[in-house]
């Protein structure tokens, strides 16, 4: 994994990571996957050192459900890792950001990156919570720069968010999407900048009325995740949420709406500005949550999901 080494880079593609964390080295399997050289920017030496096991060992899983095209030695030698900024982002293609959630270090980090980065370059953050605009809107270069936001891990989570700025040049944010395209992900453009964007917001939503219904006694924690893991979660992977109103009920969401839109609202009215997310709630839930799931095997319950994924990715590619 030597980070000057560009061998083996199809299509003139070179990806910059910039922060090693686990949704970092998740872009770099995704891409790399793809065909495409990546470069891993990684100030701290510990997880400098700790990133090539772990892409070896995620990669073994993926290889393990027939999730890989190739050898996964092979992949691995397309990644390198290192501590210098300018040599990471030196002729990419694309600069992927994931470094942690505060507004200070991504703005810092932008101003370098639309300083080092070719003309060309388009400049991604990963943030969940910001806007484009929050990092970027000072910069010289910001017409480059816009929000792509994965699901965890991202080369098992499709979906990916592409969130440009008003400044945000459309011909970059189609870019992206091509770049994102043959990489194996499903865009999605987000036409309105919002906080949380999309996916999270969703995730929110029902985290909301879960922590709601395990507050009011209505049910257990173990037996809510059972909902969805068992009900909602099995039709959601196969079709979304408007799809689902639209076939459950004859005549469709028109239908449905009619049926039990006046029950929704209710349900609204009920919660009005409801907060579940009190000390109580989370401390009820957290040792629930930490019986099943004991802090110190996190990462044998990570590779748990992981491997569930591939399994249902590996069946899906099998009936298609």
């Amino acid at each position: 994994m030597n980070p000057d080494d560009r061998s083996g880079e199809p299509g003139g593609h070179r990806i910059a990571i910039v922060g090693g964390g686990q949704i970092g080295v998740g872009w770099a399997i995704t891409f790399a996957r793809a065909g495409s050289g990546v470069a891993i920017y990684e100030p701290a030496a510990d997880r400098r050192r700790a990133i090539p096991s772990e892409m070896v060992s995620r990669l073994a899983e993926l290889d393990a459900h027939g999730l890989l095209p190739e050898d996964p030695e092979d992949v691995v030698t397309r990644v390198g890792v290192g501590a210098d900024l300018a040599a990471a982002v030196e002729g990419a293609t694309h600069v992927q950001e994931c470094i942690p959630e505060s507004l200070d270090l991504k703005v810092d980090l932008f101003r370098r990156l639309d300083a080092l980065a070719d003309a060309g370059t388009t400049l991604a953050s990963s943030s969940s919570s910001m806007t484009i605009s929050d990092i970027a809107s000072e910069l010289e270069g910001r017409a480059r720069c816009l929000l792509v936001h994965p699901g965890n891990p991202p080369y098992l989570v499709k979906v990916v968010e592409v969130a440009p700025a008003p400044f945000t040049d459309p011909d970059a944010v189609e870019a992206v999407r091509h770049l994102l395209t043959l990489a194996g992900m499903v865009p999605v453009t987000i036409r309105r900048e919002i906080e949380c964007l999309v996916f999270n917001r969703l995730q929110g939503a029902l985290l909301r009325e879960a922590l709601c219904l395990v507050r009011d006694g209505v049910i257990a924690p173990a037996d809510l995740d059972r909902v969805v893991t068992e009900g909602l979660g099995r039709r959601w992977s196969i079709i979304g949420p408007l799809t689902t109103a639209e076939l459950n009920t004859r005549g469709g969401i028109r239908a449905h709406a009619r049926t039990v839109g006046a029950a929704y609202a209710r349900m609204a009215v009920d919660r009005g500005s409801d907060n579940p997310w009190t000390e109580e709630v989370i401390e009820r839930v957290a040792e629930d949550l930490e019986a099943r799931f004991p802090s110190a095997r996190r990462e044998e319950h990570l590779q748990w999901r992981d491997r569930q994924l591939m399994r249902l990715e590996s069946d899906r590619r099998q009936q298609t």
